[in-house]
């Protein structure tokens, strides 16, 4: 039999050491913990379940996941083309949470960009027709999305 990476878990059958793992985690993360020693201790558990878990277990956010796209575009290496894309998206109503531009080979730079999309007030593929109506927007595509 195959073992797969990872398992979709209900909470309610996990030995709560899980839990209190993300709870920990969280601590630190939101600056109410200091180190890893507190947090287990704010936690309820040994510093040794905290180092033997916490790179293990992390917290599903569906509705986090629903709402994001990525974005792969082609832009013509002129000033301002990255700017009025990132302009587009802004006025949408998206956030974007990562960008990566690549260095322009052949006068167009290929750019990723994932985004938050729950505020925006058009469809995706609406987003990605006004993007591509942008000046200097070789093409745009949908990678990923909801």
């Amino acid at each position: 039999m195959d073992k797969p990476k990872f398992l979709l878990v209900d909470t309610d059958v996990l030995p709560d050491v899980f839990l209190k793992v993300v709870y920990a985690k969280k601590m630190i993360a939101q600056g109410k913990a200091k180190s890893s020693s507190e947090a287990a201790k704010l936690a309820g558990i040994s510093r040794s379940a905290f180092y033997k878990y916490k790179d293990c277990v992390q917290q599903y956010n569906s509705k986090m996941s629903d709402n994001i796209v990525t974005i792969y575009a082609t832009l013509a290496d002129e000033p301002g083309v990255l700017s009025s894309v990132i302009s587009q998206l802004y006025t949408s109503g998206a956030n974007i949470l990562t960008l990566n531009q690549n260095i322009p080979v052949d006068s167009v730079a290929h750019v990723s960009i994932s985004a938050k999309i729950n505020s925006i007030n058009c469809t995706e593929q609406e987003l990605i027709m006004q993007i591509k109506g942008l000046t200097g927007v070789v093409e745009a595509k949908l990678l990923s999305g909801s």
